[in-house]
């Protein structure tokens, strides 16, 4: 059995905890049963190669090829600025989020996801041609946003550089292929790395295009990938859904959903390099389950923050939710709150303590005071936050959200009702009737 990187408690999604909201034994085993058939078609997937996400975990050419290009972009750039948009661009910012503060050797990284013009005026008064560098992801090449994105950044740049230098500047991560984003780096000359075109845009955070990066970050990609199959491996090895955390989860989202009524799931990290863990994800589980009226809607909180804003909601608010309370050990750690400055009487709670033990012993408060309203919650707790625990929290999302989509009777992979806005769009650009 691989090493956890994470621990996942249920107990508080069950009547016997938190009363008749939570689920019985016999709904949650009829929901178990259903979920070993899914865990069955994954393994099914895995012999026949048919779903490339189960692949990535014990990759490693793929990473080897892209090292140098990292290594690349550390000695050449000050800034790399990542374009994309949805997937291509949230699992990446996820992982790189939990390194540490870079260095001198290390660029500064940019996720610029959105089309805001704004955002791109103030970057470009931050960087220097000469010294930034940047990663273009689209895996289907076509992708309005970003071709725009790299399009204005091109034309910046070569204003700016001579062309013959433009080639040093950009990569581009897409599908094999005739894609106009494919046609315009070649056209440039620019360096093109495939994107897997089995491996969905907001399942790729594992691949080259979370994963480049994650090594200009200066991050080990591996041990990202070991975190991964550490989750992957006991589905592999025939483990039943009874004792496989992303299994309990998927069953425990749908089954609060369909036989308690509970339609928002809420996610809430305590740690701030979370944070776009919490978006990444909130994407995954909507763009995934939200088909043919099925699906729970996603929504993202951050302890301590949302204690001051949210929590009142959850506690007092409709019972619709189950939240799952992502903690981190954070006893004995950070600051200390020295206890001559805090000689006040109503401080004496936090006096000599540090930082991370008012964390502590929030998140505990937070979680019990949840389960003392009738709160379904689970509680998923990391020792720290690594390379190892990042892979396998991304890798048990993953899991429970394809498993989640099986117990609806939904495609995990497609996005069929966004295609209208994107048409729209188009046709309003060129003129035509919407």
């Amino acid at each position: 059995m691989p090493e956890s990187y994470y621990t996942q408690d249920i107990t508080a999604c069950f009547a016997g905890s938190i009363g008749t909201i939570g689920l019985d034994d016999d709904t949650y085993q009829h929901f178990l049963d259903s979920a070993d058939e899914a865990l069955a078609v994954i393994r099914e997937h895995h012999k026949t190669g048919t779903l490339a996400l189960l692949d990535l975990p014990a990759k490693t050419t793929d990473l080897e090829n892209i090292e140098a290009i990292a290594e690349r972009y550390c000695e050449a750039f000050e800034d790399v600025v990542i374009l994309g948009t949805g997937g291509s661009s949230l699992g990446g910012q996820s992982i790189c989020e939990i390194a540490l503060a870079a260095g001198t050797s290390r660029p500064h990284l940019h996720f610029m996801a959105n089309i805001d013009a704004d955002s791109f005026d103030r970057l470009f008064q931050i960087i220097t041609p000469e010294r930034t560098g940047f990663i273009v992801i689209s895996k289907s090449g076509g992708t309005a946003e970003t071709l725009t994105q790299f399009l204005y950044c091109l034309d910046i740049f070569r204003n700016q550089l001579d062309e013959d230098k433009i080639k040093e500047h950009f990569t581009v991560i897409t599908e094999p292929g005739d894609r106009t984003l494919r046609r315009l780096a070649k056209r440039w000359e620019l360096e093109i790395i495939d994107h897997d075109p089995g491996v969905g845009g907001r399942y790729s955070a594992l691949s080259v295009a979370g994963l480049l990066p994650a090594l200009i970050a200066g991050l080990d990609a591996y041990q990202i990938r070991d975190g991964a199959m550490s989750v992957l491996k006991p589905i592999l090895d025939d483990g039943d859904a009874k004792e496989c955390a992303p299994a309990q989860g998927a069953v425990i989202n749908i089954a609060l959903a369909q036989e308690r009524a509970i339609n928002t799931t809420v996610l809430m990290p305590y740690l701030d390099r979370l944070v776009s863990f919490g978006l990444w994800h909130r994407q995954l589980w909507a763009e995934s389950l939200g088909k043919d009226g099925y699906g729970t809607t996603p929504a993202n909180a951050l302890g301590t923050v949302d204690q001051h804003s949210q929590l009142q909601l959850y506690l007092d608010g409709p019972r619709d939710k189950f939240f799952t309370l992502l903690f981190a050990d954070r006893a004995n750690t950070g600051g200390l709150v020295p206890a001559d400055l805090a000689d006040d009487p109503e401080l004496a709670f936090i006096a000599g303590k540090r930082m991370g033990d008012l964390m502590a012993a929030e998140q505990q408060a937070t979680g019990e005071t949840l389960i003392n309203h009738n709160c379904p919650t689970r509680i998923m707790t990391i020792e720290t936050i690594d390379e190892h625990s990042i892979g396998a929290l991304m890798m048990h999302f993953m899991l429970e959200t394809i498993i989640a989509a099986d117990l609806l009777g939904v495609n995990a992979f497609d996005q069929p009702a966004v295609e209208e806005g994107k048409i729209r769009a188009k046709s309003f650009l060129s003129g035509e009737p919407g």
